[in-house]
């Protein structure tokens, strides 16, 4: 682990995968909104999109590490804490805008709070509408509540409303179980006490892992609206877009979570539950296809049935 270098406060790690435009104006933004003495660490998940070659020709004065692999979101972000030299480690999507010096205010924020390990900002998806960052943690109950669309009665039973905190608006600060991983500022030395993030997560549920042990050490994990971020791809993708592979990943990263954290039990309860919910979902949208045969409609039926072939016979999809 690299000491920390009194002359850098705060090391903004960004791992990167076929986003060059979204990562030139998030670097630009960067450079734009931050005088808080910073590195910016860029970890390229091997890109195809020339990702690397606009950042040599772009930025000057960047660390820049390029994978021969996509190593994951979680690994690759280790690489970048492995290098950095700040009192404080922020991971930050590059799909991201950073909006009125927010990196330095939450650093200003962060500096007189010892209690708190992780705090994440306000995120905006366009000029009027706040995104819905940060949630409960995932266990079995909450991803019940969320496999099962429940939350759609949280108007009449708030408490199914508790996965996402529906009913916070986001304007007011909080304390959270998990703080989303777009962007997350955590002190060095409550890095080096939990350790780095689980390499067992390729991508999904590792920040919730991150932010369970940094509460477990006695840390509080928390939202504040002290500064805003523009997150550009945030919300956009529909159900109909999801690819299979990726809802793949995100339930086996559930799993893995599960595991590690109520044993085998708790895994069990959680295979269950999304081969019940694929079951469930495959009869239904079979049904609605009979009657309507719409794009969304069969492309939810091939996510249940890839859902389903993963889990009853280990074979993942391809796209």
């Amino acid at each position: 682990m690299v000491s920390t270098s009194s002359k850098i406060e705060v090391s903004i790690i960004i791992v990167n995968w076929n986003t060059k435009d979204f990562l030139k104006n998030c670097i630009q933004s960067i450079q734009r909104e931050t005088s808080v003495s910073h590195e910016i660490i860029i970890i390229d998940n091997c890109s195809t999109d020339g990702s690397t070659e606009m950042l040599r020709t772009k930025f000057l004065g960047l660390t820049v590490v390029e994978n021969k692999e996509n190593k994951g979101f979680a690994s690759a972000n280790n690489q970048g804490i492995e290098i950095a030299k700040g009192k404080y480690i922020l991971l930050l999507n590059p799909d991201t805008i950073i909006l009125e010096g927010a990196i330095d205010r939450m650093v200003s924020w962060l500096s007189d709070k010892p209690d708190v390990g992780c705090v994440g900002c306000q995120v905006w998806e366009n000029a009027t509408d706040i995104q819905m960052t940060c949630f409960a943690d995932p266990r079995a109950v909450n991803l019940f509540i969320v496999t099962f669309g429940l939350m759609r009665l949280a108007g009449l039973f708030p408490i199914l409303g508790r996965p996402w905190y529906r009913g916070w608006d986001r304007c007011s600060e909080r304390d959270v179980d998990v703080v989303s991983g777009m962007f997350m500022l955590v002190p060095r030395h409550v890095m080096e006490r939990v350790g780095p993030l689980d390499e067992a997560f390729f991508v999904y549920a590792e920040e919730a892992d991150w932010c369970r042990r940094i509460r477990q050490a006695g840390w509080r994990c928390v939202f504040t609206p002290e500064a805003r971020i523009l997150h550009l791809d945030g919300g956009s993708k529909s159900t109909a877009q999801i690819k299979s592979r990726m809802h793949i990943q995100m339930q086996k990263s559930h799993l893995i979570y599960a595991r590690k954290h109520d044993g085998v039990f708790g895994y069990a309860a959680v295979k269950g539950m999304f081969v019940l919910s694929a079951a469930f979902r495959l009869v239904v949208f079979g049904i609605v296809r009979l009657l309507r045969s719409d794009e969304t409609t069969r492309a939810r039926l091939r996510l249940s049935g890839a859902t389903l072939r993963y889990h009853l016979m280990g074979r993942e999809p391809q796209s």
